[in-house]
């Protein structure tokens, strides 16, 4: 999944393996992958390809994930829905949000 992106170096994600249980609920509803397990914690694989969908830190009860949900592309995708353009994905003003070598769409 490491083609999956949004822009480099811009999620808000943070993890606290620390405070990691092992509970794996992050591996089961991130939808691009991001975490998987190493040994009995979890780790970020690919910290770029989070959506910022909320998921993870939503079903994390112990406070280990946190992510500003709804900013970043599955906040595009969604409000492309409400636009009806057909599904086009726009993260802004023409060409804002655009990914590297992108023109315009956010994913």
């Amino acid at each position: 999944m490491s083609d999956l992106r949004y822009l480099d170096d811009v999620v808000t994600l943070t993890y606290d393996r620390a405070k990691c249980t092992g509970c794996q609920q992050c591996t089961y509803v991130c939808p691009h992958g991001v975490f998987v397990m190493d040994g009995n914690r979890a780790v970020m694989r690919d910290r770029d390809a989070c959506i910022e969908c909320g998921a993870c830190a939503l079903n994390c009860d112990f406070d280990a994930i946190h992510v500003r949900a709804g900013v970043g592309c599955a906040a595009g995708i969604i409000a492309s829905w409400f636009r009806g353009k057909g599904g086009e994905v726009s993260c802004g003003p023409e060409g804002a949000g655009a990914g590297k070598g992108t023109s315009g769409g956010c994913c």
